[in-house]
């Protein structure tokens, strides 16, 4: 069987020559909201998100209960003995600055974490909180921003109520740049309207504006989402796995081989998910996608040349 790691430059790879060991990401919910969700940018936030999750939530846990617990499940799993710290749920700079300190140091005091990756939407940096972040780096600490893009194309990112254009997040890579913070991008296949050109080209801009890191994932239909909806009316029809292989695949060949892939998919779970029902487990995909480009002779940049023509 193929395996992943011998066509794409991982995350996790990378973390393995950075530190020595292996380290592992624990995801933290820091209780922060989204300018989607509260009006000021928008209401009802993205097409694609579980309105559930649009009530007010009450994060029980402590931050540094979360990370410890994240540390226990991690060394049970993989022995590792290290982790970065992830702040995951929303937009995790979208709160004052005094908080957003008190919510990332609380996390970074927990022996054992190496690192911080702050997940958020390239309209909510400010100068300030990027000065912040890059605080950690100069700690020595492992440090990356998450920018959810999903698609360079403005058409597609007002269908989907985004709340945002391409040019927030161009503005945003910059900032971050300034400041030497590697940046990840995530970008979501099979949007609606949107086909492999559209994706292809999207990769092409990420990539000429010096991105360090991807995340791709296939577009999912989740119960109590606006595009349920759509799914339900037939208006959408999402990807089945093997066309969306194949668009990792060509992804992979046209992405250098010093950008790293955080992420090649995504999963549901069953309770939540309406389609695919390949998007219930991660493995299948992963293999599929080895398979593929082990099929193809090729691997990870292979195809650079041609992705910058998109």
């Amino acid at each position: 069987m193929a395996v992943l790691s011998e066509f794409v430059e991982t995350f996790g790879q990378q973390l393995l020559r950075e530190f020595g060991e292996r380290v592992h990401k624990v995801t933290v919910d820091a209780g922060f909201t989204c300018p989607n969700r509260d009006g000021s940018r928008g209401l009802g936030g993205c097409t694609f998100c579980n309105n559930k999750s649009f009530h007010p939530t009450i994060t029980t846990r402590s931050i540094g209960d979360q990370v410890c617990e994240g540390m226990r499940c991690v060394r049970r799993r993989t022995h590792a003995r290290k982790v970065i710290a992830y702040f995951q749920t929303y937009t995790n700079t979208y709160a004052p600055l005094s908080r957003l300190k008190v919510a990332y140091e609380e996390a970074l005091a927990v022996p054992g974490v190496v690192g911080l990756s702050v997940g958020t939407r390239p309209d909510c940096l400010s100068e300030a909180v990027v000065a912040l972040i890059a605080s950690y780096r100069d700690r020595g600490l492992s440090v990356w921003v998450e920018l959810g893009l999903q698609s360079s194309f403005d058409e597609t990112l007002a269908r989907v109520n985004r709340g945002h254009g391409y040019r927030e997040y161009c503005e945003a890579v910059a900032l971050l740049q300034r400041y030497r913070i590697p940046v990840c991008t995530h970008l979501i296949v099979g949007l609606p309207e949107e086909g492999r050109d559209h994706v292809l080209r999207t990769l092409a801009r990420v990539l000429s504006l010096g991105v360090a890191g991807l995340k791709v994932h296939p577009l999912h239909v989740v119960r109590g989402s606006r595009l349920a909806q759509d799914f339900r009316a037939g208006r959408i029809v999402p990807l089945d796995m093997s066309t969306y292989v194949g668009i990792v695949a060509d992804l992979v060949e046209r992405t250098p081989r010093h950008v790293v892939f955080h992420r090649l998919t995504g999963t549901a779970r069953a309770a939540l998910l309406l389609a695919p029902a390949w998007c219930l487990g991660k493995w299948r995909v992963l293999n599929a996608i080895a398979a593929e480009l082990g099929r193809r002779g090729t691997r990870q940049g292979d195809l650079a040349s041609q992705g910058a023509a998109w």
